[in-house]
């Protein structure tokens, strides 16, 4: 089953429970991939569907910072509920010592680096750890390794 037919069995499971939050987020994501198919002028693959829901939760992250900092708590709670539904249908992400594991391998691989070759780790790291790792942590660990 495709990870489309799966948040719209959800969506339907959500509609006949009920359940108003969950049934919101997935009608906003099933909204948001349909207009991404429109655009891309096909259906997309489970990996274009992972990228656009990477997408929403970095939106819902950037969104949520700024409630934050403006005290609105109750929002900061909502993103928080709705970004755990959107990441039920993400795969499991790597934690910053697996990141750094990775990159220490792409470093040995390349050989001598020095700072100046932070866009060729950079590249090979994002390349490898596509959809695994949020690209910050991935920024942040090959900084670390190439000030080593």
């Amino acid at each position: 089953m495709s990870l489309i037919e799966q948040l719209k069995k959800n969506q339907l499971e959500a509609r006949k429970n009920h359940e108003k939050e969950r049934l919101s987020v997935l009608q906003v994501v099933l909204s948001v991939l349909k207009n991404e198919s429109i655009a891309k002028q096909k259906e997309l693959s489970d990996e274009e569907v992972v990228e656009v829901l990477q997408k929403q939760v970095k939106q819902l992250n950037d969104a949520m910072q700024d409630f934050a900092r403006g005290g609105r708590e109750d929002l900061v709670e909502n993103n928080k509920r709705e970004i755990a539904m959107i990441s039920e249908y993400l795969p499991e992400q790597l934690s910053e010592d697996d990141v750094l594991k990775e990159i220490e391998k792409i470093v040995a691989e390349i050989g001598d680096v020095s700072n100046s070759d932070f866009g060729k780790v950079m590249g090979l790291a994002m390349t490898r750890l596509k959809g695994r790792a949020d690209g910050n942590i991935v920024s942040k660990m090959v900084k670390q390794v190439l000030t080593k």
